[in-house]
């Protein structure tokens, strides 16, 4: 089955069949474990193994992968609805700075920023413990920091805005 991903306004073919994984024109070996217990999936690339956090977005398709810590809003569609969407324009939808938002319930540690402070994309934002570890959350996107939620020491929910920016 071919699959169109959108990450980061880059769009990739993903075409997966029983002979394996295969990215735009390369073949690629890849694997895919779950982590007992956890949200957190261990995925395999070659000889790079990464942590990942998927959450649902709201629209079908729509995702947001936490990928060794770094934040990114995706979009994963099969090839017809990806062309059905892109000819009736459905994908158009509002852009810019996405809130940051906890990819699972833990503990707040530190907020790296203060408001009005200029962020870029990848920039720590907070680091948060979840599951005995801590997590430095990055923006995926340059902004304003407009308005922090989230307070060190505070329990949050999966989630839950932690920093908006604009």
């Amino acid at each position: 089955m071919k699959y169109i991903v959108d990450v980061r306004g880059e769009r990739i073919e993903v075409d997966l069949d029983e002979r394996g994984v295969r990215v735009g024109d390369t073949d690629v070996s890849a694997h895919l474990a779950d982590v007992e217990g956890t949200p957190v999936k261990l995925v395999t690339i070659g000889d790079t193994v990464h942590r990942v956090v998927v959450e649902r977005g709201s629209a079908r398709g729509s995702y947001v992968l936490w990928i060794d810590g770094w934040r990114f809003p995706a979009e994963a569609l099969d090839e017809r609805t990806r062309t059905i969407r892109d000819l009736s324009g459905a994908a158009a939808a509002a852009a810019g700075p996405a809130p940051l938002v906890a990819p699972m319930p833990g503990l707040v540690v530190r907020i790296l920023v203060n408001e009005g402070a200029e962020v870029v994309a990848g920039q720590p934002l907070v680091v948060m413990e979840a599951m005995k570890m801590e997590n430095e959350l990055r923006s995926a996107s340059a902004g304003t920091v407009r308005e922090i939620r989230a307070r060190a020491g505070e329990a949050v929910e999966k989630g839950a805005t932690l920093v908006v920016l604009s």
